[in-house]
């Protein structure tokens, strides 16, 4: 069904044609040569004019300021903003006056994008400002822009703030909202920032399966699909930690990856269900040098991108600088409930529950109903940077069993403004109590935990053949955007986050039948 076309899509149209009739094509195949941005021109003429005489640049058309046989128009690239003039003789130097008369005034509309080539100078009211000499259009926009006005002090006003609109039509988002752009760029910062620890520090980026024939290395409920040809399930990952530490087997000293995970569970402004997490595994490394190479990382990640270890996340100020606050998990429990678990069985726990109000499901088994109080109760007081360590082993079938307490793992989270940024391990290298483990999980299956983990019999085998030990750790890149781009919500760190599908007539009119 033809989409109902508003009066301005219509106009768009009946101008396209109007172009067509003049024999300009709106949407040229050749290539436009493009020499100069507009960050480029407001940021270094001043200090070298005589290299701005002859530039080129395209962009989209945002606002136009008509004077009659000359206006003032503003154009945006990829770089920002920037003003330029065109006057009526200096793009129709001849008798035909067409170009301006009749394309620039009558067909171009704002969002359309433009060529222009011409030279820079200073207005009167101080703006640097290209002067246009040759005007060509690159694209026919055939919806019109939201339009948010902005004042001579800067202040924009009707801004587009509809989470729904923006992050359906993200690409309109970041057209009219400059300043989301810079949260993506911050992104890519991030990534290159540790991009460049881990290669420094001799890791190597790999990648490894989305589709897996066992979705493995983590406590998820996965998304499952079906492989035709060899008419079997297969599932999109929830992690990628058992493919690594088989890399490590295979006699890599340091991987690491940044995986696209998927996991088949609830939405929020911290959860999405495709999301991307850093994974790094370092042979001959324990848990204690990850909590110390961690903090260093993020340390530089947080200094390479504001030149500070210092963060604005809402109205906190959140302090990256190493070393960072380390607590066990039950002391934090104790801390913040007043109640001491280390000793409780499942009953007990169960108890604990009861009395701090905590719904507990009858599948739950030790390590889930840890993992409910620790999440209630305590995870929310944890603002500036702490490692949450020696977890039960029951919450960490994956981890070796602590060096010197009994019923404990070498593992660690790590919370930044009361939610999880990291999780990490001294790897569980013994094959027959790693076994153990995945045994203890299937009957957690059986008893209804649909987020307990899979018996992975080929990563079973693969530890039989000896890995070394082995410290490795996860790291959540959209929340770790989040915290250091001050955002509240993951879909503001993601380009296109998961929505619930579009509600349009048609499917509004089907609802009713």
């Amino acid at each position: 069904m033809t989409p109902e076309l508003s009066e301005q899509e219509i106009l768009r149209r009946e101008k396209l044609a109007e172009l067509r009739k003049l024999g300009i094509d709106a949407y040229p195949p050749e290539e436009y040569k493009v020499n100069a941005s507009a960050l480029d021109i407001k940021e270094n003429y001043e200090r070298d004019k005589l290299n701005y005489k002859d530039l080129s640049m395209a962009g989209r058309v945002m606002s136009v300021r008509d004077m009659g046989k000359a206006c003032f128009a503003v154009i945006q690239d990829s770089s920002g903003r920037i003003q330029v003039y065109i006057r009526r003789d200096d793009i129709c130097p001849g008798e035909d006056k067409t170009l301006y008369d009749i394309v620039w005034k009558k067909l171009i509309d704002i969002g359309d994008i433009i060529g222009v080539e011409g030279y820079v100078f200073t207005t009167k009211t101080g703006e640097i400002s290209l002067h246009v000499t040759s005007l060509k259009i690159l694209s026919k926009a055939l919806r019109p822009l939201p339009i948010v006005k902005t004042d001579d002090a800067g202040n924009s006003f009707d801004e587009v703030s509809d989470p729904e609109f923006r992050f359906r039509q993200r690409y309109v988002d970041l057209i009219i909202n400059p300043q989301v752009r810079e949260t993506f760029k911050k992104r890519t910062q991030i990534m290159q920032s540790i991009r460049t620890v881990l290669n420094n520090a001799g890791l190597l980026e790999v990648e490894t399966p989305i589709l897996q024939s066992i979705p493995g290395g983590a406590a998820a409920r996965p998304f499952i699909t079906h492989h035709n040809a060899l008419d079997m399930p297969l599932y999109l990952r929830i992690a990628n930690e058992l493919y690594l530490k088989r890399l490590i087997v295979g006699g890599f000293d340091g991987v690491y990856e940044f995986a696209k995970d998927f996991r088949n569970e609830g939405m929020d402004r911290t959860h999405n269900p495709e999301f991307t997490v850093l994974e790094f595994y370092v042979a001959y490394k324990d848990y204690n040098w990850m909590m110390d190479f961690t903090e260093k990382l993020l340390e530089k990640v947080a200094n390479d991108l504001y030149e500070s270890t210092v963060v604005t996340v809402g109205d906190k100020q959140i302090d990256f600088k190493a070393p960072f606050k380390r607590i066990s998990m039950y002391d934090a429990i104790k801390e913040h409930t007043g109640i001491d678990i280390s000793e409780m069985d499942e009953a007990g726990l169960r108890d604990a529950c009861k009395k701090l109000g905590i719904h507990a499901e009858p599948s739950y088994g030790k390590g889930k109903l840890i993992d409910e109080i620790f999440g209630a109760k305590c995870e929310a007081n944890y603002v500036q940077p702490t490692f949450i360590i020696d977890y039960p082993v029951e919450m960490s079938p994956l981890t070796k069993k602590h060096r010197t307490k009994a019923g404990l793992v070498e593992r660690f989270e790590l919370m930044v403004n009361g939610k999880e940024i990291a999780n990490a391990y001294t790897e569980l290298n013994d094959p027959l109590d790693q076994r153990e483990r995945f045994e203890e999980q299937l009957k957690l299956q059986e008893r209804g935990d649909d987020e307990a983990m899979f018996i992975d019999h080929d990563f079973l085998r693969s530890l039989e053949y000896g890995m070394p030990p082995t410290s490795g750790i996860g790291i959540g890149i959209d929340r770790l955007t989040m915290l250091l781009t001050n955002q509240s919500s993951i879909q503001e760190v993601l380009f296109f986050p998961q929505m619930r599908p579009e509600k349009t007539n048609a499917n509004a009119e089907a609802e009713k039948i």
